[in-house]
């Protein structure tokens, strides 16, 4: 089965865009598992950032099942149109019948086409070249969120759960993807109010010296966030302790740096400029 070829203008999409964005804030795309994003942009498994997480738990031949049900789905639901169907059912009976063989190439060239909103989300996450990534640690397990930066009035925002479900939306400014960013690593809203600021050195994080109230925070800790942000040149660094009660941050304004640390419980619109200025500093 061949690649798709998901590069295209931006501009051959401008109604999409305009739709989604019109009203503001962060807008629903649509919604893709990992198969599926395996079936329609194989090689963004080691291209992009975007972890991948079910597809780790499996065995290559449940991949091989996984890949003909994605593949499935995708038509049933229209996000991807065949041109020959036949050859397509064709290719699905044999992955039927021989599983070992599902998802290899078996002579059948499918003629396939994206459908303009899934090859937008696609592209926008291939193509940026500025992204925050985001981890949430909770007893539950590790969810991401990932904020594609392409302008200052254009974002994608790809959530992906703990078992591979992936979840775009558009965003028209790095306020609006910022604002689905706090509520990924404050999910109880308990960001309160703004504590004075503590600077910490790198030797004093090591050692666990940081001060009673940090400490406390980052044991009693019910969702941790850790943020990045990659671009050319290494970004900052927050971290996020989100008790029953409070938001600390730890700010680490260049990665393996000795100094420039700093620690403070924050509010809501505090947090909120600290993860708009990573998407997209002013």
């Amino acid at each position: 089965m061949q690649n798709l070829d998901i590069d295209m203008d931006l501009q051959e999409f401008r109604g999409i865009l305009g739709e989604a964005l019109a009203e503001g804030g962060s807008q629903r795309l649509l919604r893709l598992t990992d198969e599926e994003i395996a079936v329609l942009d194989p090689d963004s498994l080691t291209d992009c950032v975007a972890p991948t997480p079910r597809l780790g738990r499996l065995s290559e031949q449940e991949r091989a099942w996984a890949y003909a049900t994605a593949l499935r789905s995708l038509v049933s639901r229209e996000a991807v149109e065949i041109g020959n169907i036949d050859e397509l059912d064709a290719l699905l009976r044999t992955a039927d019948a021989d599983p070992e063989t599902a998802g290899q190439p078996s002579g059948v060239d499918v003629d396939m086409r994206i459908a303009p909103e899934v090859s937008l989300a696609l592209t926008l996450r291939r193509s940026a070249d500025r992204a925050l990534a985001v981890e949430q640690h909770t007893s539950g397990g590790v969810a991401h969120t990932l904020v594609y930066a392409h302008s200052a009035d254009l974002l994608l925002v790809e959530r992906i759960t703990a078992g591979g479900l992936h979840m775009f939306s558009l965003a028209s400014s790095a306020a609006d993807a910022a604002e689905v960013v706090r509520l990924f690593v404050d999910p109880f809203e308990v960001a309160d109010q703004d504590g004075r600021p503590q600077q910490l050195t790198s030797e004093q994080i090591a050692a666990q010296n940081v001060g009673r109230p940090l400490n406390e925070a980052i044991n009693g800790a019910l969702v941790v966030g850790q943020l990045v942000v990659l671009a050319d040149a290494p970004g900052p660094l927050l971290t996020t302790y989100a008790t029953g009660e409070a938001v600390w941050t730890v700010y680490v304004e260049k990665p393996q740096a000795a100094s420039g640390i700093t620690a403070r419980a924050v509010g809501t619109n505090t947090l909120r400029k600290m993860i708009t200025q990573l998407i997209l500093p002013s």
